[in-house]
């Protein structure tokens, strides 16, 4: 049995950070795993951010109703789901996913949580498991099934690679020089034929 693991964010709906960002006018807040592999790094730092700015997890939320699939994506997802299970697996975190989830028509989705103080200020978060992408493929995999992935970003590299067949999906031009033996695609007809020749 197939199981296809595809990551979220620039995959199939824009960054969340990068929105939040761009409307909170703190530019910091751009970066992301395609720009820096240390995922737990990349949080603390966010998180020293929205501190020092007196922002918390309403804002956040704010933003990201705003927030629309890519175009495609649902049509995408949609097809994909017809012909296999897909599991979406994405180090965001359960107060962010939800909205999204809603307008990709709820398919399931494996990510963490934060931990969120009365007032609303973000303290900590929590990794559902340590390597949580890789962990998750290799547990599917101990249970009978192929995996395929896809992603965009350094914290995909593994289960792409632990995988039966991987792609990288709109992904950063250092990504795809480094890893030339993965197929990229930048369109989601391209992508999903490729999907349908690996099932």
């Amino acid at each position: 049995m197939n199981i296809v693991c595809l990551d979220l964010e620039g995959v199939l709906v824009p960054e969340i950070w990068i929105a939040f960002a761009e409307t909170s006018g703190i530019p910091e807040l751009k970066k992301t795993t395609r720009d820096e592999p240390d995922y737990d790094k990349l949080m603390r730092g966010r998180l020293d951010i929205l501190k020092e700015h007196g922002l918390g997890l309403k804002e956040i939320q704010d933003v990201i109703a705003k927030i629309d699939p890519l175009p495609g994506a649902k049509e995408f997802l949609d097809e994909l789901r017809s012909l296999t299970q897909v599991l979406i697996l994405s180090d965001t975190f359960e107060q962010f996913a939800a909205p999204l989830m809603k307008k990709l028509g709820w398919p399931t989705i494996f990510c963490n949580t934060l931990v969120v103080e009365p007032d609303g200020t973000i303290s900590d978060f929590r990794m559902r498991v340590e390597k949580s992408k890789l962990t998750t493929v290799r547990a599917l995999q101990s249970i009978g099934f192929e995996t395929i992935a896809a992603g965009d970003s350094f914290n995909d590299l593994a289960m792409i690679e632990a995988s039966k067949a991987g792609f990288l999906f709109r992904s950063t031009e250092q990504i795809k020089r480094d890893h030339p033996e993965l197929p990229a695609f930048e369109d989601y007809g391209d992508f999903l034929e490729a999907i349908k020749k690996a099932l």
